[in-house]
């Protein structure tokens, strides 16, 4: 494949930052169409909720085996036939017959739309020193404004046209949005080795890099809690208690727009003071949500709260979090895959969990679910000193 030439500096991390936009969007597309899949199914909502868990084990998994290729493999190629397979996957979601075709579907779909985390190391690595914390959370920015778009369009959308046309749609974006990023990327090999040498240094990476053992088990912390509110947080709001419909519910995903606000300043803040800080702040916020989480089971403005704290605690936390797994060892792909390997199998055990506790306690357990795994993200790192003001 010939090389392109690489666009302006602004062009090209606007490119990055839409295609991780659009591809992290698919993980997240069956959390507001829960409803609609279950009454199309036959099935209680709850009863599928394990289906926002199948998306986020797949892309686990998907990280696990194909990020740490971003170290020695050609990116050109390699997001371009993982861009083919998604979309291909999210065609089969939509054509899906039931409940088990549907999870095997997403689960391929996931697994191969880890597009956005071969992209990070890129960006990471052409960033000025000084701006990198910048350059990261510009893509992180567009990471979660997907999450947003895939809440609230992929809500309205179901409700307009059916939860099927929402995955053919994501399809097509897929399709478009990932082949225009493989026409700028670089295409020479990094260097060479083993095909999976990359999954199989992984204990070691973690073994010996302090920074990136804490940095993987604090997003997991952080991330698992978001996700047991997040993917639950549909059920509740069409539930009983509000009475919602799917498309209203959806539009309860524009507080997530607060992610995107304020990765830009936690950034600067990474840049400036250094990861420890950022992330300490952010469980902070994120300690305070959980109890207005709780209240907002009845009461509609402490939901609102509730929702800025937590997308405004992730989102920096993820920022401070990846700029350190980044730049903690000589091979940033391998670093970055278990970094977000361990944030997303996070979120898919909390996920998991929390659908069980809705089930079987209510809006509360779901809360519960979302506290303890505060504890464990900050209580499990805390036995190990923090290293360097700036290295956190």
């Amino acid at each position: 494949m010939r090389q392109a030439p690489t666009p302006a500096p602004g062009l090209f991390l606007t490119l990055i930052a839409v295609c991780s936009a659009v591809t992290a969007a698919n993980i997240y597309l069956a959390a507001p169409l829960l409803s609609l899949m279950a009454r199309d199914f036959g099935s209680a909502p709850s009863a599928i909720a394990w289906i926002a868990s199948v998306a986020q084990l797949g892309y686990a998994v998907g990280l696990l085996f194909f990020a740490p290729l971003g170290d020695s493999a050609n990116r050109r190629r390699l997001v371009g036939g993982l861009t083919l397979v998604t979309a291909a996957a999210l065609v089969a979601s939509a054509a899906a017959p039931g409940v088990t075709a549907l999870a095997v579907a997403m689960f391929v779909a996931s697994a191969a739309t880890v597009i956005p985390q071969l992209l990070v190391p890129l960006v990471a690595e052409r960033a000025p020193a000084e701006r990198r914390g910048r350059h990261v959370a510009a893509v992180i920015a567009g990471l979660f404004a997907g999450i947003v778009a895939a809440r609230v369009l992929g809500g309205l959308a179901g409700q307009a046209f059916g939860w099927r046309w929402v995955f053919a749609g994501a399809a097509v974006l897929t399709l478009v949005l990932g082949l225009a990023t493989v026409l700028v990327l670089p295409s020479q090999r990094r260097r060479e080795g083993p095909l999976f040498a990359g999954l199989a240094a992984l204990p070691s990476v973690l073994r010996h890099s302090p920074d990136l053992w804490r940095a993987c088990l604090r997003q997991a912390g952080m991330f698992g809690a978001w996700s047991a509110l997040w993917t639950s947080l549909a059920l509740l709001l069409t539930g009983p208690e509000y009475g919602l419909s799917t498309a209203t519910a959806g539009l309860f995903g524009l507080f997530g727009l607060t992610a995107s606000a304020v990765a830009p300043p936690a950034g600067g803040l990474v840049d400036r003071f250094g990861a420890a800080r950022v992330v300490r702040s952010a469980y902070l916020l994120a300690a305070v949500s959980v109890p207005l989480f709780w209240l907002g089971g009845h009461t509609l403005g402490a939901l609102f709260a509730a929702a800025v704290l937590i997308h405004a605690a992730l989102v920096a936390s993820h920022v401070a979090n990846q700029t350190l797994a980044l730049t903690a060892t000589s091979t940033p792909a391998t670093a970055n895959t278990a970094y977000v390997v361990a944030g997303f199998a996070g979120g898919a055990g909390a996920s998991a969990l929390a659908g069980f506790a809705f089930s079987h306690s209510g809006w509360g357990g779901v809360c519960a679910v979302a506290g303890v795994w505060l504890v464990l993200g900050w209580g499990l790192t805390a036995v190990r000193r923090d290293g360097g003001q700036k290295r956190g």
